[in-house]
């Protein structure tokens, strides 16, 4: 039985060309398969979907003899919605054909186009194939390269959150049942009485009674390992895009560099599932992807992290050490010369009982792309109108049978990139509905009943529903900074001109980026008046390094001084 996954190739004058470039480089991982014209590959679609088949990927040349790859690839969805779709051009019809293949990809009616390779070893051409590859073996394959396995219950929610964990984090993973025969040697390694979930790591543990914050500790280092006696020269609370950047280029200019983060690295932004709109990345990237790289740069620049535990509080140093920081987590204590607030922002809670009480098991805040195969053919609600509220539909609308968005606002286009809103418009199985909020739900250990509610006309509806994924804006949560923090009357974090006037010193407001505690600085989400973009988010924690190479030399020109 051959159990890769299929590249549907459908060709046309360079059908040969086609095949002989992709059997060359993907025939070992994939069945390369080749059809001619718009109407064999659509049939022969439909048969490997019915034999239960996975398709990977269909590329067609852009001029078939029957269509165009346009033609086909927007009527793809309706036979395989996971697929990645891909216009082969040649070079000498690209030109022509680049305003159509641009407005294609508007509509979404396929995902990227490149030109067909002219000779050999054509890496531009094959990266682009690559790229959707990896995404497509993230979001809708399974690993055959794991490095951690997880041993638990069907249905146990906290093995859910793991699993969401493992997922944002790009940790290839196993999902085994206790009955499963490689869970044996696993449950025999955790030990008699070792309770479920258990999670086997790469470094050989396996944790007993495993839960997201154990998991993470696990992978990257608990705050049990923190030497004694460190004192780094910038320490950087949450690990989402704002914090990387500052870790990445913090450790990149010297500075001994300290990152903690509660939950999993990247925080919101690697739950997303595609971010088209950031600079360098023309085909988008996820937020896991994204995540992930710039971990792995500011790591091999030194820069060290530490997760699973919030901090708690953040005190100045004793007399003899003013000029520290004493960072506080449960159980560790770190020091630090400067500290970086990244710590971004939380979703808001519908704060209803019944919804409440299904959490993980139907309901989820986040994106939680590791639960969109779960939800295969399954009627979904999101709910919230930002970017990440629409990035969840578009990929969730890839499995379930019908996803509806729920905004309070009149439209999409208020609060959503306007290439969003054309996506969620250009794909059939998406409805929005506006003015409309979730009033109750409930269900029998699932989530099966949401009660709608539309603002205008106060009519309340009950409907089905078996996922509910809630992306409902900001909350900071800024409980734990010290009272000399000021914070804006939403709880957001003020910096530069927009803190109190009574708190600058000598009538001059602290830096652009620094709150007023000289030497704690804020960026990203948690700021006030910050644009809750990835981009911004990033420039921010960049930006925020001559500030802190500033106060730096304040602390050595005033030791030098004394």
């Amino acid at each position: 039985m051959d159990d890769r996954p299929v590249i549907l190739l459908a060709g046309g004058d360079h059908a040969d060309v086609v095949e002989q470039e992709f059997r060359a480089r993907y025939d070992r991982d994939y069945r390369i398969e080749l059809t001619h014209g718009q109407a064999a590959c659509l049939d022969r679609a439909r048969e490997l979907v019915g034999e239960g088949e996975q398709i990977t990927m269909v590329a067609a040349e852009h001029h078939l003899p029957d269509g165009t790859a346009i033609e086909l690839l927007h009527q793809l969805p309706s036979v395989v919605a996971t697929a990645r779709r891909v216009s082969l051009v040649p070079f000498e019809y690209f030109n022509d054909s680049l305003d159509e293949l641009r407005d294609a990809m508007t509509r979404r009616d396929l995902d990227t186009y490149v030109i067909l390779p002219r000779g050999p070893r054509d890496e531009e051409f094959h990266t682009a194939l690559i790229e959707l590859l990896s995404e497509w073996g993230w979001s809708v394959g399974r690993p055959v390269v794991t490095v951690t396995d997880l041993v638990a219950e069907p249905g146990d929610r906290n093995a859910a959150a793991i699993r969401d964990l493992l997922e944002r984090l790009g940790f290839p993973y196993r999902a085994l049942t206790p009955d499963d025969e490689e869970a044996a040697e696993i449950l025999e390694t955790a030990g008699p009485g070792a309770e479920l979930p258990v999670v086997s790591t790469f470094r050989g543990q396996a944790l007993s009674a495993a839960t997201p914050a154990a998991v993470t500790e696990a992978i990257y280092g608990g705050f049990d390992s923190i030497p004694d006696g460190v004192i780094a020269d910038v320490a950087i609370i949450g690990a989402g895009p704002a914090g990387l950047a500052t870790a990445v280029y913090a450790a990149s200019e010297g500075l001994a560099t300290v990152v903690l983060e509660r939950d999993a690295i990247g925080g919101q932004a690697g739950s997303s599932s595609m971010i088209r709109n950031y600079l360098g990345f023309p085909r988008g990237i996820s937020g896991m992807r994204l995540a992930q790289r710039s971990r792995i740069q500011a790591s091999r620049f030194g820069a060290r992290f530490f997760t699973g535990r919030p901090a708690a509080r953040i005190e100045p140093g004793p007399p003899n050490e003013p000029e520290h920081q004493h960072l506080h987590v449960r159980g560790a204590q770190l020091c630090a010369r400067t500290v970086v607030l990244a710590t971004g922002v939380a979703y808001r809670r519908l704060g209803l009982p019944g919804v409440e009480d299904l959490v993980g098991a139907g309901v989820y805040y986040g994106a939680a792309t590791s639960m969109a195969r779960e939800m295969q053919d399954r009627d979904v609600y999101v709910v919230g109108g930002g970017n990440s509220a629409g990035q969840a539909a578009v990929h969730l609308a890839k499995f379930a049978g019908g996803v509806t968005i729920l905004v309070r606002r009149a439209s999409l286009a208020e609060t959503m990139s306007d290439y969003l809103v054309r996506e969620i418009e250009a794909t059939p199985t998406i409805q929005v509905r506006t003015r409309t909020v979730v009033a109750d739900g409930g269900g029998d250990a699932w989530l099966q009943w949401l009660r709608l509610e539309n603002l205008e006309t106060g009519e309340s509806t009950k409907t089905s529903a078996d996922g509910l994924f809630c992306l409902l804006g900001a909350e900071p949560d800024c409980s734990w900074l010290p009272e000399g923090v000021a914070l804006d009357e939403r709880g957001f974090v003020l910096t530069g001109r927009d803190v109190p006037r009574d708190a600058w010193v000598d009538g001059q407001p602290p830096a652009s980026l620094e709150t007023t505690v000289p030497g704690v600085f804020a960026v990203g989400d948690v700021r006030a008046g910050s644009m809750k973009r990835v981009a911004s988010a990033s420039g921010e924690g960049a930006s925020v390094l001559p500030l802190v190479h500033a106060h730096l030399a304040r602390l050595r020109a005033e030791e030098f001084g004394a």
